[in-house]
């Protein structure tokens, strides 16, 4: 290769550092060890540049002078590529004001002596031009501090790269291209630097600078299409496998990449075998709504939707969002599932819902909520010219019960008659506790003498029946008031009153017995 092509290499490989320090420089990262990969960058940018000028010197005096300014760069950038390392593996406790200022002895120390060399020679015994180049090119007899020098550096990269090979396994796949990365990039300077040091390169050039030219491409593309230096792998590692909700990380093809560990706790099956398997095949434990949702999501937008599903034969609910991953040039890497456990809250809202509307000793509506539900029916009863009827039921001396037998049995006898009236009435039929002894029900198509039918039938059940109590079985009686609605201006609360009346004169007329409410009369029902 000619030593101007040779040139322009070195000179691109520069550039590219520099480059590489203003990207690094101007992201917007949480990675620590941003910062000392910035220094490495631009002490190569400078070590690089001077090498370049040193190979176009013509004169001992020249290139002697382009050589120290290469010494304000290049015993730079090993130590800070070790620091760069220890915050990607998760040592970054390591690295302390007085670590640092350790590791920048040597290295100010070396940039010092090659400076004042003439006077001492402790770095070159001697410099000379070859008398075997084509063009002008120098060799050294090294000093003692440039094998301290020398040694060093070595030994900063190699511990550089054993940290990461240590650490292997502790990553994860998704990382492990960034891992080889930063390997090859420490890696190959150092052998180049061993070959040129051991007097194997030809003229005894050195590669070093041409060599990064490639490790710098590679940091550059792993920065743009890995995400290198968005965040220390270990430290996120750690923050994704703490986190309480699941995540799955899909790529483009929907195809498992990874999975936290709060993800395989909600799901069966997935492990580390379920890497690269299709989502659609994650989610069939969970259920055809679950598998439908991740794969109707739209993996451009963001979405969520609240499902349920089973596992260990219990009912799960969760929170599920599908969320786009873009890459730093905007374009997809595939989406993120996360799921959310949201039983806990699910349960807390029925628990509280079945508290609004459903009385909890007898387990049908509460007076509120049969109110609101029956007003609806009316006005839909109302609207189609249907009849509708209401039916108001009262224990017969229910006070009694409670006072000879205690409120065990009083209770008792409240669930009894809810079960007793339950078998009697219809899937669209309401029934409500209206009070502490009283029931109603609104029957939607239930002309007024449908419902003193069924009325009768229902007391004479009660009559016929009886619960269990400490002195024996105790028979209990209902009395029954009835109204239809009677026309469009007629509203709950007047039903309800006639009802009410219709009731009333069952209690005074020897009660266990049903009144018919017929607007301005009440009549006694009877089957016979």
């Amino acid at each position: 290769m000619e030593i101007s092509n040779y040139i322009v290499i070195v000179s691109i490989s520069g550039v590219l550092s520099a480059i590489l320090g203003l990207f690094a420089y101007y992201m917007k990262t949480d990675f620590a060890g941003t910062k000392a990969f910035i220094i490495s960058s631009w002490a190569s940018a400078i070590y690089t540049f001077g090498f370049a000028l040193e190979l176009s010197g013509s004169t001992l005096a020249e290139i002697s002078f382009w050589i120290k300014a290469e010494y304000l760069g290049m015993p730079f950038i090993a130590p800070s590529s070790l620091i760069m390392v220890l915050h990607f593996v998760g040592l970054e406790r390591l690295v302390t004001r007085k670590n640092i200022i350790r590791l920048y002895t040597i290295p100010v120390l070396t940039t010092l002596i090659s400076w004042t060399n003439d006077y001492h020679h402790w770095f070159y015994h001697s410099i000379y031009l070859r008398p075997d180049a084509p063009s002008p090119v120098v060799d050294i007899i090294m000093g003692p501090f440039y094998i301290v020098h020398g040694s060093f550096t070595f030994g900063c990269l190699l511990a550089a790269i054993m940290l990461i090979l240590w650490q292997w396994n502790r990553f994860k796949r998704v990382y492990r291209r960034q891992m080889v990365t930063i390997i090859i990039g420490l890696a190959l300077p150092a052998l180049s630097s061993f070959l040129y040091l051991m007097g194997l390169t030809p003229y005894g050039m050195d590669l070093v600078p041409l060599i990064m030219s490639l490790t710098s491409t590679l940091y550059i593309w792993a920065i743009l299409s890995r995400g290198m230096l968005t965040a220390a792998p270990i430290a996120r590692e750690n923050l994704f496998e703490s986190m309480r909700d699941g995540v799955l990380v899909m790529d483009r093809s929907d195809m498992l990449v990874d999975y936290n560990r709060a993800a395989a706790e909600m799901m069966q099956g997935l492990d580390s075998s379920a890497i690269g398997k299709p989502l659609a095949q994650l989610f069939l434990s969970a259920g055809k709504e679950a598998v439908s949702y991740v794969m109707n999501a739209d993996p451009q937008h963001s979405e969520e939707r609240e499902l349920a599903w089973l596992k260990d034969n219990e009912t799960y609910y969760y929170q599920v969002r599908s969320s786009p991953v873009v890459k730093p040039g905007g374009h997809s890497a595939g989406r993120m599932i996360m799921l959310i456990d949201i039983t806990e809250r699910t349960l807390l809202q029925e628990k509280l819902r079945q508290l609004a509307t459903y009385d909890s000793l007898t387990g049908i509506y509460n007076r509120t909520h049969f109110m609101e539900v029956s007003r609806e029916v009316l006005a839909s009863a109302v609207a189609g010219a249907s009849p509708l009827s209401i039916i108001l039921i009262d224990i017969d001396f229910f006070k009694s019960i409670n006072d000879r037998h205690g409120h065990k049995y009083g209770d008792s006898a409240l669930q009894h008659i809810v079960n007793v009236c339950s078998r009697h009435l219809r899937e669209n039929d309401l029934f409500g506790r209206y009070g502490g002894e009283e029931f109603v029900m609104c029957l939607p198509d239930t002309t007024l003498e449908e419902a003193g039918r069924l009325s009768d039938f229902i007391r004479r059940d009660i009559e016929q029946s009886s619960i269990q109590t400490l002195h024996g079985p105790v028979t209990i009686t209902a009395s029954f008031g009835v109204a239809e609605s009677g026309g469009p201006e007629i509203s709950l609360e007047d039903l309800l009153s006639e009802a009410d009346h219709a009731l009333y004169t069952s209690k005074r007329n020897g009660r266990n017995t049903v009144h018919l409410s017929r607007g301005s009369s009440i009549t006694h029902f009877s089957s016979i």
